[in-house]
């Protein structure tokens, strides 16, 4: 993960708000290799405010390999390297202490994979939990609809709640003026 000037991405690099808690990187460049088919494919993203999410500006491929696959090298797949790389770009303040420090979601990423840890998860689901809630929706449904995946499998996932539960919890919490500068136009659209 680099930024657009080919520095290793950190929270600092995270410059831009969205929502009411999180920063983003304005744009990224990340590269995956797969010495499988011989092929190293690097992705250059940008965030659009317009679209709410980062938009893939540049693709490249290269055989890294003399036996490369070379229908794999024509055809690329940037969704999953994007994926990976969004929560790298995404950073949040995880308390409002004087000396609290910017982290980056993929420094919360537990080794299961989960974002939020099982702790955060279940205090957040109780009744009267509801400003937490809406800072973890957010954290989950930006670290979703950036990548262009879908916010609300991802929230029911993490927070062990029905779908129908997490898209209810998205139309609330973008209500209460949370969500801002991010949409998703995977799945069912979140305030429709």
């Amino acid at each position: 993960m680099k930024t657009l000037d080919g520095k290793t991405m950190t929270s600092q690099d995270a410059t831009q708000s969205v929502g009411t808690a999180l920063r983003i990187a304005p744009g990224f460049v990340a590269t995956a290799a797969d010495e499988t088919t011989g092929v190293e494919t690097t992705i250059e993203a940008h965030y659009s405010p317009d679209r709410g999410r980062y938009i893939i500006t540049t693709i490249l491929n290269r055989a890294i390999a003399a036996d490369f696959n070379e229908d794999r090298l024509k055809h690329a797949a940037p969704q999953a390297i994007l994926q990976v790389a969004i929560p790298h770009c995404i950073a949040l303040l995880l308390d409002d202490s004087a000396d609290a420090k910017w982290t980056t979601v993929a420094d919360l990423t537990t080794a299961d994979g989960r974002i939020i840890p099982p702790w955060m998860a279940q205090a957040v689901v109780k009744r009267g939990m509801k400003d937490e809630r809406w800072e973890v929706i957010e954290i989950l449904y930006g670290t979703a609809a950036l990548a262009d995946l879908p916010p609300v499998k991802l929230i029911a996932l993490e927070l062990d709640v029905p779908e129908r539960t997490a898209s209810d919890w998205i139309q609330k919490a973008r209500a209460g003026g949370w969500l801002v500068g991010m949409t998703s136009n995977v799945g069912r659209p979140a305030n429709g």
